[in-house]
């Protein structure tokens, strides 16, 4: 469906607001913020998404050696503004092979995180296990930021959650031995805040993982 907005949370179709209802509908999930079509790569896709984003779009800055941008999602309409945004880069893994990371903010409630991350959403919050140490740490805005590994998650891939600046901020990586990324503390920018320098960003071929997760 990669012509029309779907649902954040499961891929499916969405009913626009009408004459009944002034909110966007899944059958499955009521009221949601519409997932609008992912377009290839580019700083002019970047910039759409940047300019409706209410929401940080946050992208590792700079992107590790080898690594490119590689697609951007958002969630909201022109009314509402981004309420999530899905950063996607691809680059050499760690242990060899090609990793892939999808690095979510959203509002409480989106569900887009959760199903990037494949499990019941919308939220991490009961999967992850705050009493203990976290798992990893990021620079997110310029602020340290814990990040947990979320539990129950498909086999092929690492997931971690937290929050940064009072919203929740997902770290989904393919394969799961990429998440070795997330401990070297990544740093990552809010692109809202890029100004001219979104034209650096260096992009690659659109990742399935946005489309198909």
């Amino acid at each position: 469906m990669r012509g029309e907005p779907s649902c954040p949370k499961c891929g499916g179709r969405v009913r626009a607001p009408g004459l009944f209802n002034d909110s966007w509908q899944c059958d499955a999930h009521g009221t949601v913020y519409p997932l609008q079509p992912v377009i290839p790569p580019s700083v002019e896709a970047l910039n759409v998404v940047v300019q409706r984003a209410q929401v940080p779009v946050w992208m590792p800055w700079p992107l590790p050696v080898g690594w490119l941008f590689t697609g951007v999602a958002c969630a909201g309409d022109d009314r509402s503004g981004g309420r999530a945004t899905a950063v996607a880069c691809s680059g050499p893994g760690p242990l060899g092979g090609m990793g892939e990371l999808i690095l979510v903010a959203e509002e409480l409630g989106v569900g887009l995180g959760a199903r990037y991350a494949g499990i019941g959403g919308p939220d991490p919050g009961p999967r992850l296990d705050v009493e203990k140490p976290p798992d990893a740490k990021v620079l997110a805005g310029g602020r340290p930021t814990p990040l947990w590994l979320v539990s129950g998650t498909p086999a092929d891939r690492a997931v971690f959650a937290g929050e940064a600046l009072g919203l929740w901020l997902w770290a989904v990586v393919w394969p799961e031995q990429s998440g070795l990324l997330l401990y070297d503390e990544l740093v990552l920018a809010d692109l809202r805040e890029a100004g001219a320098e979104l034209e650096l960003v260096p992009y690659g071929a659109l990742s399935p993982r946005l489309l198909h997760p």
